[in-house]
């Protein structure tokens, strides 16, 4: 069930592959630090075979497959082996590709008016963004009066200083970011910085 995987994961690693090997590495890394899952967005060339790879290679780390934007993509998501797929927003064509495929699927918003459609589509979890560009906290407190049973994963502008403020809304379910996954750090393999601050959000990101 999709409430219980985002529940356990609480923060979702946002990560634009650089090559499989780094990718890879990367996600070992984010797992030792006690991350449950992965986002490796379709914003590059390695993104498919990095997806497909980490899935092969890292047991007990969920594979998302993020920006995700059409139901081409979709498709090649699935076919590389994603078992979570987020999207920054929702067109119709997408959203029911989406739940004809069954897939956990998290579709993106910015305004009540989207999510009203994707509740039409039969969805009830759906990632705010860009979070804090869209009026972050204020928003999804102000989202809280019409849609009391929706849940959101913020995402967008989220950093150390202020995930912990977002994870203790009511409506929100997790966050995802890539302050831990930094392109510098993953430029210069320093696994080992990943993988304690991986282990630092997860300590401040305790289970609801």
């Amino acid at each position: 069930m999709l409430q219980t995987i985002l529940e356990a994961c609480r923060v979702l690693p946002v990560v634009t592959a650089i090559d499989v090997d780094s990718t890879l590495a990367l996600a070992r890394a984010l797992q030792r630090g006690g991350m449950r899952a992965i986002e490796i967005t379709l914003r590059s060339d390695a993104a498919l075979d990095s997806i497909r790879a980490v899935g092969d290679e890292v047991p007990g780390l969920r594979v998302a497959a993020g920006t995700v934007t059409s139901p081409a993509e979709l498709d090649q998501a699935l076919a590389a082996g994603a078992t979570l797929v987020l999207s920054p927003g929702a067109t119709p064509r997408l959203l029911r590709a989406a739940a004809e495929s069954g897939v956990d699927f998290v579709p993106g918003v910015a305004t009540a008016s989207e999510i009203m459609r994707g509740v039409d589509h039969g969805f009830g979890i759906f990632k705010l963004f860009p979070a804090e560009a869209a009026g972050g906290m204020a928003l999804l407190r102000s989202f809280a009066g019409p849609f009391p049973s929706i849940r959101f994963c913020p995402t967008g502008g989220l950093h150390q200083g202020n995930f912990r403020d977002y994870l203790a809304l009511p409506n929100v379910i997790c966050c995802g970011g890539s302050w831990m996954v930094g392109a510098d750090l993953v430029h210069n393999g320093r696994w080992e910085e990943i993988e304690a601050l991986a282990r630092a959000a997860m300590a401040d990101a305790p289970l609801t």
